[in-house]
């Protein structure tokens, strides 16, 4: 079997062609080599490079994240620390609010208790000038009271009570025009009446100026009697003074049987059922009423005093007399009365007080 396989190798290798190995190719091939290691080893130096770059990427990324979740959650704590000292600067604002609308609410009520207390003040020294005025019967207190009032006003210069001090002004002009009453010639007046009372005629009495109008009744027309002489005797005498006293008996006894009965009108009913013993006390009442209407009057009260007169006025016309003299001179005394004491009144400053009173009322 060597025998065999010999030949056919021996043939086989004379049978190829003799080839040359070129000289270049082993440098090329080890030049490629060289390329290849070369560029695997920068590869690898650039791989780790980058494995390196991405390392302390990830490690400087990991820093980052957790300083960014450490300032997250600084912030997260400075917003709730700022969300708390806002609630707490809200709540302050809103206690400075309230306190500055507590001030000026306070500020505004002091200037109101001031005008307040000035027109208080004002009204009670009105009130007190009047008083004054009516007791001395002088305007001049009320004036001065009403000047001083005007001046404080003037000097508070507040706008709001301009409206009094035109009211004041007013009741000045007003208060320096009236004209004083005559007391001591109301007082004579009154005491007068007092005195004439008790000369006043009843409207049921007798009407003595009629009785002495009335012709006076003689007696029956008869045989005249002979002239007694002083030597006459002691029957004729008798006889002559028998009819002398029958006749005067009986010219007395018709005058009076003649006032048994009396017509005359009167008007209202309640003064002819007047008794005679009433009459006395119809006219103490008269006296006592004008009186009090003197004591009034002395003591400055004008509608007291003509409230008096009123009622005696009414009480002479509804059970005295009225087509009588005495009865009507009387009433138009009263009347006059009336007149003057209503014109004589003390004036009140109605128109101070009104303003005053809108401006209290006006807080």
């Amino acid at each position: 079997m060597a025998e065999t396989d010999s030949p056919i190798s021996s043939g086989a290798v004379t049978a190829a062609p003799a080839t040359v190995p070129s000289p270049w190719l082993p440098k090329l091939a080890l030049g490629l080599a060289a390329l290849a290691l070369g560029s695997s080893a920068l590869l690898w130096t650039q791989l780790q490079a980058a494995r390196r770059e991405l390392a302390r990427h990830s490690t400087d990324t990991s820093t980052a994240a957790t300083e960014a979740r450490t300032l997250a959650t600084q912030a997260e704590s400075l917003v709730q620390e700022l969300q708390a000292r806002l609630g707490v600067a809200e709540l302050r604002l809103s206690e400075v609010s309230l306190q500055r609308s507590q001030l000026d609410e306070l500020m505004l009520t002091v200037s109101r208790t001031r005008d307040d207390s000035l027109v208080q003040d004002i009204e009670s020294a009105l009130r007190l000038a009047q008083q004054q005025a009516e007791l001395t019967g002088s305007a001049q207190p009320l004036i001065s009271a009403l000047q001083s009032a005007d001046q404080r006003i003037a000097r508070v210069a507040q706008p709001r009570l301009n409206p009094v001090q035109r009211a004041i002004a007013h009741d000045i002009d007003r208060l320096r025009t009236t004209s004083l009453l005559d007391v001591p010639a109301l007082a004579v007046r009154l005491d007068e009446l007092v005195r004439l009372v008790d000369d006043l005629p009843l409207a049921n009495g007798v009407h003595t100026p009629v009785l002495e109008q009335r012709p006076q009744r003689h007696a029956p027309a008869g045989p005249v009697a002979p002239a007694v002489t002083a030597d006459a005797s002691l029957w004729l005498r008798l006889q002559a003074g028998w009819r002398d006293w029958s006749a005067r008996a009986w010219a007395a006894l018709t005058e009076q049987g003649g006032e048994l009965v009396r017509v005359h009108r009167v008007d209202r009913p309640e003064a002819a059922l007047l008794a005679p013993e009433q009459a006395l006390f119809l006219r103490e009442n008269a006296k006592l009423q004008l009186l009090n209407a003197r004591l009034a009057l002395l003591a400055r009260q004008m509608d007291t005093a003509r409230a008096d007169v009123l009622a005696v006025d009414t009480l002479l016309g509804r059970y005295f007399d009225s087509r009588a003299k005495a009865t009507l001179i009387a009433r138009e005394t009263l009347q006059g009365l009336q007149r003057d004491l209503r014109a004589g009144e003390m004036p009140r400053p109605d128109e101070s007080f009104a303003a005053l009173g809108a401006a209290a009322r006006g807080r």
